[in-house]
């Protein structure tokens, strides 16, 4: 029985596509990754297809080893503006550490974004794993996970009381009496709490959705905690139906323990679609990417997420019997998990393992014609499993205009995707209200001065 309700589709856009190996076929450029005009076609196409929004990954470190892909990744806020003078609808979301920056900086980063683009920005929002960041910010150790939590959570708070720190009626622009602004309805957040002192106004007014969409990435304990109080799309990995389902069901009862509306946090899980005329041409593209991977490249990120030697993975051998749990580990706990179940599930040898995340990092990964492609998408949101996909196309340009050209018609067709967009921001895409400002709805009303 299908779902009542339309999908929430994403395109996740990564250099010349999600596919480690992409970059090697005839038709990529090798050059594209850090090419302004190669992202304002991606947009454009996007857009065609009415999709929610645009997504960028990030983290401040240099990804994998400069001989493995296309390496290097343009600052996504400064991309996402680039994008928001192409493109009219679709919404801007980009990712940024709440461990590697400060509350004041980003909030701007983020208010400028949204009100340059007409209230389409979001935040991604990642505490960073990885002793390698933490080395490029004056740390020999990496913060403990719940910590990173800790401080994102009041990063947050702090964010929120600058996003709310201009009323939405404090520009008058009164030429008579030469009042451009009601310095009552200005809210300083005067925060002083365990990592951050924030004491003045943001220097930015309010957009038209209110503040930018709170995204997070995150399926460990504590980040699923954290998504429950805060996020309102939620990007996640998952290789199972069942494994979905059980997120999903989870992660909607936490929100309703916070008090929250569970229809208000979006859940997007990632798929990888690889489409072809026929399911085999499908497969035989996905076989050929994999072909193209170079496994001894992939060798040292995959020890790191296991919390092993390199020398203690063997390419075709199965993963090691004794491998560290993930409470003993401080980086990507879900991911860690996510990718030991599916070798020990599928008892696959380690360079099996490193063909099945080449395309998606542990995201599901599906071969198949438009149809069935369609199908799985459908399949998965009527069976309790998500509200739409992050879409990862596995080679770009190529695989995002496939995806919008043969299956997003299909989704229309059947009454599950938008024909058009109705509103303007990433906020009514997602069928979400726009957030009141707490400082306006404590206010005692004044007149304003002379």
């Amino acid at each position: 029985m299908s779902r009542p309700g339309l999908l929430h589709l994403n395109a996740f856009l990564m250099g010349v596509g999600h596919h480690e190996a992409a970059w090697r076929l005839p038709q990529s450029d090798p050059y594209a990754h850090v090419d302004v005009a190669h992202y304002q076609n991606l947009a454009r196409i996007a857009e065609r297809g009415k999709l929610d929004s645009l997504f960028l990954a990030d983290g401040p470190v240099l990804w994998d080893q400069v001989e493995r892909r296309p390496s290097g990744t343009l600052e996504p806020t400064v991309l996402l503006t680039a994008l928001a003078g192409v493109t009219e609808r679709i919404g801007l979301i980009a990712t940024a550490s709440t461990t590697y920056n400060e509350p004041y900086n980003l909030a701007r980063r983020f208010a400028s974004l949204d009100l340059i683009s007409g209230g389409r920005a979001g935040w991604n929002i990642v505490t960073t794993a990885g002793l390698d960041a933490a080395r490029n910010f004056n740390l020999d150790h990496l913060p403990a996970h719940a910590e990173r939590y800790e401080r994102a959570a009041e990063f947050i708070d702090v964010s929120l009381k600058l996003w709310d720190s201009w009323d939405d009626e404090v520009i008058l622009a009164d030429k008579e009496t030469g009042v451009w602004g009601d310095s009552d309805r200005i809210y300083p957040p005067a925060h002083a709490g365990r990592f951050y002192r924030v004491a003045g106004a943001l220097n930015v007014p309010r957009s038209a959705q209110g503040h930018p969409l709170l995204v997070q990435a995150g399926s460990s304990e504590n980040g699923r905690t954290f998504a429950a109080k805060y996020a309102e799309a939620v990007f996640t990995a998952h290789q199972t139906l069942t494994d979905a389902q059980e997120f999903y069901d989870d992660l909607k009862r936490r929100a309703a323990e916070h008090g929250r509306d569970p229809h208000h946090v979006k859940i997007l899980p990632g798929i990888v679609p690889v489409i072809g005329d026929t399911e085999a041409q499908a497969r035989e593209l996905d076989a050929e990417l994999n072909r193209l991977i170079r496994p001894e490249f992939a060798l040292p990120g995959l020890a790191e997420l296991l919390g092993v030697d390199v020398a203690d993975l063997r390419l075709d051998a199965e993963l090691p019997a004794h491998l560290p749990e993930e409470d003993e580990l401080e980086g990507a706990k879900s991911r860690r998990t996510l990718v030991v179940n599916l070798g020990r599930r599928e008892r696959l040898t380690v360079r099996e393992i490193i063909a099945r995340l080449g395309g998606g990092r542990g995201h599901l990964t599906f071969a198949g014609t438009p149809e069935q492609v369609a199908d799985a998408i459908t399949g998965w949101y009527d069976a309790g499993a998500a509200d739409g996909f992050n879409i990862m196309p596995p080679v770009l340009p190529g695989s995002l205009e496939q995806f919008v050209d043969r299956v997003v018609p299909i989704l229309q067709e059947r009454g599950r995707f938008r024909t058009e967009y109705t509103g303007r921001t990433l906020r009514e895409h997602y069928g979400l209200p726009r957030p009141a400002n707490r400082n306006t709805a404590a206010r005692q009303p004044t007149a304003a001065r002379p």
